[in-house]
């Protein structure tokens, strides 16, 4: 039966404690027990049911994680404060001083950063590859290799990757494969692909809103427990729980997220559509054209699209900052980072989410300095949304 990650987060039963229709929200940061041997046993790990400290547990961050795990198909979930704690935590839980990652060269830049110049002060290397290159993949491992990195869909050149092919160069080396899912929530499902760890930045898409900063791990039991062992356990001792009042409402947005993500989809393809139309040079996996487009259609959970993401090549950083303030000006959305917002967002990606990334290593990604990426918002009327991006596009004379 082919897996439907919007009915298994509609199946969940969640209810308050007085019966509430919404879970109860716990912003309790520690718990009563009521016999001291009981606690002993939790701090050793072999309670079910009891809640020791919310660094730990808390159970509205429990609520969202089970409906994460749910939705991916894992056995479990953690949530984090930020999308960049769910990746730097799961890797180092991952990682010790010696080991080595292979990790796509297309990343957030956050990412790239972390992986380029933070892990090296632990003795972890990396080696950088085109996620597209599964040769050059299999080429990178090393006898020390640990985990191979990648994005179902990169930021911003909007790659797909092949996740069943990287699972079985991962197994075959004994090491781990970990997506990070934040562009294509629910339209893949890396886990059921063959990726043994799957990473949101919750901020965007699951969210929907731009109001809270979250992030979530996904993974199968033993990962999650070692991960917040009260000993040795990364996201445990390193601290980077998230707030269970955020926790709650996100759970609600994330039971809209598919009549969203079908949403930006319909949007997305539309503009792409008529981008190419008009002769812009339009990146978006829903496009024939796209090199990625197979590939993903094959790997996709097809009902709700191919994702909310659209990149077009404006050649010139002054090229693409001009259309982009022209665009804020008459009412297109917002000149912003981030993306999954129900506006649409756009950004100079070389200039800003992947400024981190060495300018000679964006040309040889071959990401222009020119590229605008669009987080292409939930209009209702996505043609008069176009026209005005067109008129633009004439009123700078770029078309």
């Amino acid at each position: 039966m082919k897996f439907d990650p919007a009915k298994a987060v509609q199946k969940l039963e969640q209810f308050g404690e007085f019966g509430g229709v919404n879970p109860s929200i716990t912003d309790s940061s520690t718990f009563t027990f009521l016999g001291a041997n009981t606690m002993l046993d939790t701090f050793h790990g072999e309670t079910e049911g009891c809640f020791l400290y919310s660094r730990h547990w808390n159970p509205t961050n429990k609520y969202l994680s089970d409906a994460l795990a749910a939705m991916e198909g894992t056995e479990s979930a953690w949530v984090t404060a930020s999308g960049m704690a769910a990746i730097t935590n799961a890797i180092l839980q991952l990682c010790n001083s010696g080991d080595h990652i292979v990790s796509s060269v297309t990343t957030y830049g956050g990412t790239f950063a972390f992986l380029k110049n933070y892990l090296p002060k632990f003795n972890i290397s990396v080696s950088f590859v085109n996620p597209t290159d599964l040769n050059a993949i299999e080429k990178a491992i090393k006898p020390n290799t640990k985990l191979i990195y990648t994005e179902a869909m990169t930021n911003p050149l909007l790659q797909i990757s092949d996740i069943p092919a990287m699972a079985e160069i991962a197994n075959k080396n004994g090491i781990k494969l970990m997506v990070d899912n934040t562009f294509t929530p629910m339209i893949i499902s890396p886990y059921k692909l063959g990726a043994h760890i799957v990473v949101y930045s919750m901020t965007k898409f699951i969210n929907g809103k731009n109001d809270a900063v979250a992030g979530a791990i996904c993974a199968d039991n033993v990962f999650i427990n070692s991960l917040i062992d009260v000993n040795n356990g990364t996201a445990m001792l390193l601290g980077p729980v998230l707030d269970p009042l955020r926790s709650s409402s996100i759970l609600k947005n994330l039971n809209t997220l598919h009549i969203r993500m079908k949403q930006h989809s319909k949007n997305a393809m539309y503009l792409a559509e008529k981008f190419a139309e008009i002769g812009l040079k339009v990146s978006y996996p829903g496009l024939k054209s796209h090199p990625g487009h197979e590939l993903m259609t094959k790997n996709m959970n097809t009902e709700f699209g191919y994702s909310g993401l659209i990149a077009i090549d404006m050649e010139t950083a002054e090229k693409a900052g001009k259309l982009m303030e022209l665009m804020q000006d008459k009412g297109v959305g917002y000149l912003a980072v981030s993306l999954g917002y129900f506006k649409t967002l756009f950004s100079n990606s070389g200039k800003s989410t992947s400024s981190e990334v060495p300018e000679d290593v964006q040309k040889e990604m071959g990401l222009s300095e020119g590229l605008v990426r669009f987080s292409v918002g939930l209009d209702n009327d996505i043609e008069d949304t176009f026209q005005t991006i067109k008129s633009c596009l004439k009123e700078l004379k770029y078309i």
